[in-house]
């Protein structure tokens, strides 16, 4: 997805849809790839980011002499930032392909761009990656500023108006290399009519706000914050209604509805309340229990699945510490 080919042809198909009442019974490999797939559960910081950044499109549309504000979503690993990124992403390719359609519209526009912050990036490095994802012809012999030029002058003409910006933590400012590419994004800011919305892993614990540089970015920037959902939050049960989002979606033969909200605690142990994780998990369970003809998943079966090492260092750690029954 970081070329604009790749984003349109993402942005552009329709994503996995559960099984409607009254369709025809789908097949195995179709149900496999479906939660292969699987769908996006809509959560608070999807719906917060989705207002915040149509918020901040209007805001900066005739803003010209300085850098637009701008979002940052941050939040631990596996917390659904970069779902929640391409999710408001697509979102806002979609509404503006509906706008302004292609068969109509004289010059063809690319109303996002999403990039990945390369690790150790220098500013010449991510300048190129913005050159890449238009497919601006880039040589050895360019200098940066000339590249930043190009990029900034392809953009504009191109009518791109969301820029996506993903693995931001990346960035340290403290460094040299690193302070160099956060100048290049404040410059890109004020040069691209864009609304720039960055995502990355607890950036408010990294440099990335300090010093002169990050006082800039946060001075520019709200937080969207993408965290664990909390077991239990005043009279709600969050994580018991995002199990239950999850649970709906699935299309297994034979699984009973509420089989997975019982396990609540046993899931928030596993998963320390990350969405990424728990999709990860009920995804391969229903695959498992495809595979097997099983077509329900438990909590045994659900035991049988390695998770990523995050999620089982928190829950063996959580494990252990519980005292043993007498």
């Amino acid at each position: 997805m970081t070329t604009w080919q790749g984003w349109q042809r993402f942005a552009t198909t329709p994503p996995p849809q559960p099984p409607a009442p009254g369709e025809p019974a789908r097949g195995v490999e179709e149900r496999l790839a479906y939660h292969s797939a699987f769908v996006t559960v809509r959560t608070p910081a999807i719906d917060t980011l989705t207002t915040g950044v149509r918020t901040l499109m209007v805001l900066g549309r005739h803003q010209q002499t300085t850098a637009r504000p701008s979002l940052i979503v941050t939040g631990p690993a596996a917390a659904g930032k970069t779902t929640a990124l391409l999710h408001v992403g697509r979102a806002c390719h979609l509404a503006h392909t509906q706008q302004h359609p292609p068969a109509i519209t004289t010059q063809a526009a690319v109303p996002v761009a999403y990039v990945l912050v390369p690790p150790g990036a220098t500013a010449k490095a991510l300048a190129t990656e913005f050159a890449r994802y238009l497919g601006i012809p880039v040589t050895a012999r360019m200098t940066q500023a000339q590249i930043t030029d190009a990029v900034c002058h392809t953009y504009n003409r191109a009518g791109v108006r969301l820029v996506l910006i993903d693995e931001i933590h990346r960035l340290n400012p403290r460094t040299t290399t690193g302070a160099e590419t956060a100048d290049l994004l404040k410059d890109l800011t004020e040069r691209i009519g864009a609304t720039f919305v960055y995502a990355g892993i607890d950036v408010t614990t990294t440099a990335l706000f300090s010093g002169v540089r990050g006082a800039q970015l946060a001075a520019r920037a709200s937080l969207v914050e993408c965290g664990a959902f909390p077991a239990r939050l005043g009279t709600r049960e969050p994580f018991r209604e995002l199990i239950a989002g999850v649970e709906a979606a699935l299309d297994l033969r034979t699984h009973r509805a509420g089989t997975l909200p019982r396990h609540t605690a046993y899931l928030h142990q596993r998963t320390a309340g990350r969405i990424g994780s728990l999709a990860r998990l009920i995804r391969q369970a229903a695959i498992t229990a495809i595979l097997d003809g099983s077509e329900r998943i438990t909590k045994q079966s659900l035991d049988t699945i390695r998770l990523d090492h995050l999620a089982e260092t928190h829950h063996h750690t959580t494990r252990d510490r519980q005292p043993n029954p007498r």
